[in-house]
């Protein structure tokens, strides 16, 4: 059985948010879902974002609840099969033509892009 010193330990992602509308910050664990905490200063976050990892692992265990444990970047392959309709396979070849780059370079580009709106 896994012990709350071993999540404790685990390298889960934190995000710090400013709160534009209250003042200070939130601070959440997107890998383990409902984790998050308020705060008033950044030198604040370090206590109470242990502390609130802390408690939700406990409540976690407590209940018997499924822990999720942090994904790395090693478990994806970077290589998915896309189907699309082929008038947009037609568009997004002739896009990467004009570019001069390979349509899986275009692709990419494009979903950087696209995912820089969603990660600010």
């Amino acid at each position: 059985m896994k012990t709350l010193d071993f999540y404790m330990n685990l390298p889960y992602k934190m995000e710090i948010i400013p709160d534009s509308i209250e003042g200070g910050y939130v601070v959440k664990f997107p890998e383990l879902p409902g984790c998050l905490t308020c705060c008033s200063s950044m030198s604040d976050i370090a206590a109470v974002s242990t502390d609130c990892k802390r408690q939700w692992l406990l409540a976690a265990m407590e209940d018997g609840s499924e822990i999720p444990e942090p994904t790395s970047a090693d478990e994806f392959s970077g290589q998915f099969k896309l189907r699309l309709p082929k008038s947009l396979h037609k568009t997004l070849s002739e896009k990467s033509k004009e570019e001069g780059v390979s349509m899986n370079q275009y692709c990419v580009y494009l979903l950087t892009k696209n995912n820089s709106l969603y990660t600010k």
